[in-house]
């Protein structure tokens, strides 16, 4: 029985699994696994995962038709052995310290711990570090309204312990995104939160996840996330909102929703002064000629 499960979902990885994976296998503590459903991937993800498996034992590879993370987290938490769980996403990196300072922190007796977190662009750009007090997190998710609440730092950032997440019910299927902020309100019912302030997890946006790709469903599934907190607390039937949930999906990547990812990330790097800015604002242009504030932007000094 190892201590730590590491649970991701893989999804068309290749031009990020290995470096993600390699952070996982730099970690100071040593004693995890790492369960990783290939979601149904075409591309060269199953031969990346087999030649690090082949390597190290602690992979554990759980090929899969593709189902979306929601499902693949679910098979991955049901598998795990650790009595531990703790999220990874493909394309982002845990610093080496990362497990070791989570696992002290979790051993104070909080249910839910997390990490300030570095938000990077696809080509390693800094963009900013997002950090969040633990108290104040636990408050909001137990109590704001939807257009307030907010969670930990980054998804990809959290442990947390297995018997916890199956008593809180786990990721629900029926939210096919916001299933963070739907199992951390959960969570946080069961006890209190820690978040160190140290950076010790790299987040990479990606502009086909961001700024309009999901924004819609992501705002109504956590409004029915906070819906579903009241309605406990009255104690009533959770059927009609579970099924209102499971009917909101993802709206698949586009190229005018990728412009609108690529214009974000401009945005960040004009603040930043960085140079890069106009490159990306080129490419959203690229996805969509039609982008007029990318135009405004890139027309000004």
């Amino acid at each position: 029985m190892v201590t730590l499960s590491v649970v991701m979902s893989v999804y068309n990885g290749a031009a990020t699994l290995a470096a993600t994976l390699d952070s996982l296998l730099a970690q100071t503590f040593r004693d995890f696994e790492v369960v990783v459903v290939d979601d149904g991937s075409s591309d060269t993800t199953d031969v990346i995962l087999a030649g690090y498996a082949a390597r190290d034992p602690r992979i554990r590879v759980l090929p899969q038709a593709n189902t979306g993370l929601t499902l693949a987290l679910v098979r991955a938490c049901r598998e795990a052995r650790g009595a531990l769980l703790a999220r990874q996403d493909c394309g982002d990196r845990s610093l080496p310290e990362r497990f070791a300072k989570q696992l002290a922190l979790i051993g104070e007796g909080h249910v839910l711990v997390s990490c300030a977190t570095r938000f990077v662009t696809p080509d390693g750009e800094l963009l900013y570090d997002t950090h969040a007090d633990g108290t104040a997190v636990r408050d909001s998710l137990l109590r704001d309204p939807r257009k307030r609440v907010h969670g930990i730092p980054s998804h990809g950032s959290a442990l947390f312990r297995r018997d916890d997440y199956f008593a809180a019910g786990g990721y629900r299927p029926q939210f096919h995104v916001a299933q963070d902020l739907d199992l951390w309100i959960r969570l946080a019912a069961r006890g209190t939160i820690g978040i160190a302030r140290e950076v010790l997890y790299e987040a990479t946006l990606d502009p086909r996840g961001i700024s309009g790709i999901g924004h819609r469903p992501q705002a109504r599934l956590a409004a029915i996330a906070v819906a579903l907190r009241d309605r406990a607390n009255d104690g009533a039937d959770d059927a009609a909102l579970l099924a209102e949930a499971d009917r909101i999906h993802r709206p698949r990547v586009t190229p005018k929703g990728e412009a609108a990812g690529l214009y974000f990330i401009a945005k960040v790097l004009r603040r930043r002064r960085n140079p890069r800015w106009r490159a990306y604002l080129r490419r959203a242009l690229a996805k969509n000629p039609l982008h007029v504030r990318a135009w405004l932007s890139l027309l000004q000094r």
